[in-house]
């Protein structure tokens, strides 16, 4: 018998500036789903201009949330003025990013592996 798991995307779409206001917007949308063990959380960022420390706090909790889940969560389409906030704030090395959606899905290529032959 086999038994396969479908991966459940859950893609959050912030737009404007991630800042008090617009942070308790995707905290809100955040906390309206349940993270289980099968999903994957994309929050693309890619109509997000702005974001300030207080953008950061529903990203956190989000991660957090989803890693007590066991789900896992990644950012993508990240634009410069928030790239910033992210390596200020030393986030950049916390959060999986991505440059692109497409990127997430394309398979893992190590080459540091070699085969003794």
């Amino acid at each position: 018998m086999a038994l396969t798991q479908e991966l459940q995307v859950i893609l959050f779409k912030p737009q404007g500036s991630i800042d008090l206001e617009g942070g308790k917007a995707l905290s809100e949308q955040m906390a309206g789903v349940v993270p289980q063990a099968h999903q994957l959380w994309v929050i693309d960022l890619a109509e997000v201009n702005f974001m300030d420390s207080s953008g950061l706090v529903p990203l956190v909790k989000g991660l957090k949330a989803a890693r007590q889940s066991g789900c896992r969560l990644v950012i993508c389409n990240v634009q410069a003025p928030v790239r910033l906030i992210l390596e200020l704030t030393q986030l950049d090395t916390v959060f999986e990013i991505f440059h692109t959606y497409q990127d997430i899905f394309l398979p893992i290529k190590d080459n540091s592996l070699v085969l003794a032959g």
